[in-house]
């Protein structure tokens, strides 16, 4: 063991007498709640990103293909695709899934309420996956059973609005050319995404019954969702899509459709950035307020090493280890306080939310293993580097000066 790194050590053992113990220990508590925050924040905020992008992926895909006559889910431009073509989408490396899907505007009504609705048709290759993890009541409904066809799904919003429940009989008028068509559903399930943009109109039944209502043929649909394997690969797999695809459809990805609210939630990385920064400032300031009170403290010390023939550096190098024991500490604490705290939020949800303002009922955590990692190395790294800065009054410690003083 080298000498400083021994002296190092003698530094870390607690000394009453210390004027440095407490502002030592203020240091190590500044940077575990510094980590705590930095972690908290990017789990936080990531989690509420993925939320949100999945919820809206979830009512409409990541990539749609559609007529260039679509104007929005209430129009009725048909498009229609052969086997061959819809194969050629699914083939390729990044798809995961693809569903044809028919929207039509309506009314839902009961004795004493009258809503817009969208309806949502699909057919037996709609992912489900989304709505299933949604219900709160009931089960999806029955797209392979032709006797099943009146099935639907609606949001708990328009239940409570409505007075509606699962067994129920549902009203809905579509407008078919000059006159409207009514159909009588029957509710088998309730969904509640919290996301009030999509909860108060859609409802999700069997594409047969707008084919019908439309007198469409039995592959016609209003577009053809792609569901892909990663988000994070979502250009590229919409510039394979458009390669595959008829020159007369429109291939446009989620982000497209909804610009405002993906441009939102990436400005949500704006104010991780602003977090991360003001955080290791402060730590930094923290551990070098420390390192400092600690130079001057020990500067009689420093004089008797230098008379003993040690050199500037390896007097440094005894204090920036201390310190860096000072910050490997306070990153240790700060890593344990994060991890029980997100793993007390992922099973228990105790910060809850107002679902009208926020889209969901709690705070959602995206605890990656990489963000700890990150947080903790980039904390180290700064802090570290800060240390630098203190080091160097050192060299100016005139051991002459300091041992006539003792």
């Amino acid at each position: 063991m080298s000498y400083e790194r021994l002296i190092a050590r003698r530094f870390l053992q607690r000394d009453k007498n210390n004027f440095s113990r407490p502002l030592v220990n203020i240091a190590t508590y500044t940077i575990a709640l510094g980590v705590v925050v930095m972690i908290m924040a990017i789990c936080i905020l990531r989690g509420f990103q993925h939320e949100i992008t999945n919820k809206v992926i979830g009512f409409g895909a990541h990539i749609n293909i559609r007529s260039y006559a679509y104007v929005n889910d209430y129009d009725e431009a048909v498009v229609t695709m052969t086997d061959e073509q819809v194969h050629k989408v699914a083939a390729l490396p990044l798809i995961d899934h693809i569903q044809p899907v028919a929207n039509k505007g309506g009314m839902l009504k009961t004795d004493d309420q009258i809503q817009g609705i969208v309806f949502k048709g699909v057919d037996r290759t709609f992912d489900t996956s989304f709505f299933a993890s949604n219900l709160i009541r009931g089960h999806f409904a029955n797209t392979f059973d032709s006797s099943a066809a009146n099935e639907i799904i609606i949001s708990q919003r328009l239940a409570q609005k409505m007075h509606l429940d699962t067994g129920d009989k549902a009203r809905t008028y579509f407008w078919a050319g000059n006159t409207y068509r009514p159909r009588a559903f029957r509710i088998v399930g309730i969904y509640n995404t919290d996301l009030s943009e999509f909860d108060d109109h859609y409802i999700i039944g069997n594409i047969s019954q707008l084919r019908t209502i439309n007198r469409w043929d039995t592959s016609a649909a209003t577009s053809y969702e792609v569901i892909i394997n990663n988000f994070k690969h979502l250009d590229q797999a919409l510039n394979d899509v458009k390669s595959v695809t008829r020159s007369d459809l429109a291939v446009t990805s989620i982000v497209e459709e909804q610009p405002s609210m993906f441009a939102w939630l990436q400005l949500l990385n704006s104010n991780i950035a602003l977090i991360l920064i003001i955080m290791a400032v402060v730590c930094s300031a923290s551990v070098v307020s420390a390192l400092l009170i600690m130079i001057f403290e020990k500067t009689s010390m420093i004089g008797l090493l230098k008379t003993l023939g040690s050199t500037n550096s390896s007097i440094r190098r005894i204090f920036i280890l201390k310190a860096i024991s000072i910050v490997g500490k306070g990153i240790f604490v700060g890593n344990i306080i994060a991890i029980a705290f997100c793993l007390m939020q992922q099973q228990f949800h105790i910060i809850r939310l107002d679902s009208e303002s926020y889209s969901m009922t709690f705070v959602p955590i995206d605890a990656n293993p990489l963000i700890f990692i990150l947080v903790s190395a980039g904390t180290f790294i700064v802090a570290s580097a800060a240390l630098l800065i203190p080091a160097t009054y050192i060299s100016h410690i005139d051991p002459a000066k300091t041992t006539r003083q003792e």
